[in-house]
């Protein structure tokens, strides 16, 4: 089997000028029972940070499994594919309620995908702290 993999904190060109285009991607968290709960969803990857960001509300089943997992964090990926290209970043995941890191989501979320999110005050972000990449800008 053919790997693909990516330095998260630098990825090469193609891989990230897939992830600054407009896709919809996906991510996938563990439910209590460890079966995969995956859902459509807005991300955005910050290579310097080694993190990526997905803006959800605080209600959410994916925030909900997050949590669960504990201070540790939660192991989760979330993947985007147009054609023959893919990309998967995972990582362990964080609920955070920081007004300014929440912000800071948005506007990259607004950035990405060329809107801005309405306004949500139960708004949060669930931040993926990078370990792994792959893929095929």
């Amino acid at each position: 089997m053919a790997a693909y993999p990516q330095d998260p904190g630098a990825p090469d060109a193609p891989y990230l000028a897939f992830w600054r285009e407009r896709h919809l991607c996906t991510l996938t968290t563990l439910r209590p029972d460890g079966s995969p709960h995956v859902v459509p969803v807005g991300v955005t990857y910050d290579p310097e940070a080694r993190l990526a960001r997905v803006i959800t509300n605080k209600s959410s089943a994916k925030v909900a499994h997050v949590l669960a997992a504990g201070p540790e964090g939660a192991r989760v990926a979330v993947c985007q594919v147009a054609g023959r290209r893919w990309a998967t970043l995972e990582g362990r995941a964080y609920v955070r309620t920081d007004p300014d890191r929440v912000a800071e989501a948005e506007r990259r979320y607004a950035e990405r995908y060329e809107r801005v999110p309405s306004p949500n005050p139960a708004r949060v972000v669930i931040e993926i702290e990078l370990e792994r990449a792959m893929g095929r800008g």
